[in-house]
């Protein structure tokens, strides 16, 4: 090992430096010796895991909570009663569950009705592999391709040939004006969107214009809002930047 022959010579040619040898020996036999890219992998693989189960649970309270409203409920308590669901569960526990475990069952048959039959969209979606850091690490370089491909498309097709913007183009435009996340912008209800492309917002003016008037209605909602009335109460009588002086 060329670095250790440099610290025995070293050594040989400055031996009154006694624990500065010492130092040097245990530092290098002491070291670890792992290699960086096994820790990097590592861990990449660690935050996909904690990735996926935190994900995975979020997903679990939405099917949860969904479970719980009676909207949602009573359509999935239908269905099951139409595929004889419900009855296979209470004629196999008959004799053997307790009520308890009749109940749990039936209330898992009705949450994987809801898995089934509702997609959830948005930071509560099901986890999927391929967002997992791993995978986006992965598939980067094919991720970067197909953007420098779908970017060349839309400068083509648009800026040179001058083509007038379908639906999803309108929303793309729409999305990126909002400054929203793809899945943020997934989350929204089918109603909203169709909103946005009643009114032309892809259009910068109308935007403008729709953005203006969510001020405007956020501003008299606060107004109204008894606890934004005591916020500023408070900011205007008590809040911080004031200085008391108290004569003892």
């Amino acid at each position: 090992d060329e670095e250790t022959r440099k610290d025995y010579d070293y050594m040989l040619d400055h031996p009154e430096e006694y624990y500065s040898h010492y130092y040097h020996y245990y530092s290098r036999r002491l070291a670890p010796k792992v290699d960086v890219r096994v820790v990097i992998l590592v861990s990449v693989c660690a935050i996909s895991v904690f990735q996926f189960f935190s994900w995975w649970n979020s997903y679990n309270k939405a099917i949860s909570y969904l479970a719980t409203v009676p909207k949602y409920r009573i359509q999935a308590m239908e269905i099951a009663k139409q595929q004889g669901l419900l009855r296979k569960a209470k004629e196999k526990g008959r004799n053997k569950k307790s009520k308890e475990e009749i109940r749990d069952e039936e209330e898992n048959i009705i949450k994987n009705i809801i898995k089934s039959k509702i997609d959830i969209k948005g930071g509560y979606q099901k986890p999927q592999f391929r967002d997992l850091l791993l995978f986006q690490i992965l598939l980067a370089p094919f991720h970067l391709c197909s953007y420098i491909v779908w970017y060349c498309r839309w400068i083509y097709n648009f800026n040179i040939k001058g083509k007038e913007y379908g639906e999803e183009e309108r929303l793309y435009i729409i999305r990126k004006s909002m400054k929203m996340s793809k899945s943020q912008f997934d989350s929204l209800e089918d109603h909203q969107k169709e909103t946005f492309l009643k009114r032309e917002l892809w259009i910068k003016e109308n935007y403008e214009v729709y953005k203006q008037e969510q001020e405007e209605e956020l501003k008299k909602r606060l107004a109204n809002d008894p606890r934004w009335k005591r916020y500023r109460r408070w900011m205007k009588n008590e809040g911080p930047g004031r200085l008391m002086f108290v004569d003892d």
